[in-house]
């Protein structure tokens, strides 16, 4: 049994993928996996992607593209949400504060020329790539969190020593090495009469 390939890019995405769709009219669902190294975020996509891969969805839909005036609707696939009885390819959202919306008057024939030259076909396998990047990611993670956690426990090390230091200050102020006897020095009373 063949898997729709869009049932597969849902099922086996990344969850900081970013998913494109033409709002409200059968398209392609494009997918845009943020390069490794980039600082992009979703909340961060340049401009200039976002309208790329916008043009992209919309001249992959059978009517959007023959369309003026289309929306284009993205959102990280993290909040993609496909339940039960749902049509294939259908989605829904988990928040629907995470979805942002691209007006695209017309087809940009130089983006999608441009984007055309650059075109490869490729048929990864998308369960193992989630695998690894998921194994991958959660790593990094505890690696991270064994950093936090050694940084602050080597700050409550520093916080405990600092407190016992200001606490046992004067400890030695009155050892033996640090009194005078009044044999040694004199009578100080007598120096203030």
């Amino acid at each position: 049994m063949t898997t729709n390939p869009d049932e597969n890019l849902i099922k086996n995405g990344w969850l900081e993928d970013v998913w494109f769709h033409v709002d409200n009219l059968s398209s392609a669902h494009v997918y845009l996996r943020i390069p490794e190294g980039a600082d992009w975020t979703f909340e961060t996509l340049p401009a200039q992607v976002v309208q790329d891969c916008a043009q992209l969805t919309k001249a992959n839909s059978i009517e959007g593209n023959k369309k003026d005036n289309v929306t284009v609707i993205y959102t990280p696939h993290s909040n993609l949400k496909k339940t039960k009885g749902m049509a294939t390819g259908q989605v829904g959202f988990h928040k629907d504060t995470l979805v942002r919306k691209v007006h695209l008057k017309t087809r940009e024939n130089g983006i999608i020329n441009r984007l055309n030259k650059t075109k490869r076909e490729e048929y990864p396998d998308l369960e193992k790539q989630k695998t690894i990047h998921e194994s991958k990611t959660l790593k990094e993670a505890k690696e991270a969190r064994m950093e936090r956690e050694r940084a602050e426990k080597a700050l409550e090390e520093e916080r405990a020593a600092e407190r016992y230091r200001k606490k046992h200050a004067y400890d030695d102020f009155f050892s033996e090495e640090n009194m005078q006897s009044s044999e040694t020095t004199g009578n100080i009373e007598d120096d203030f009469w």
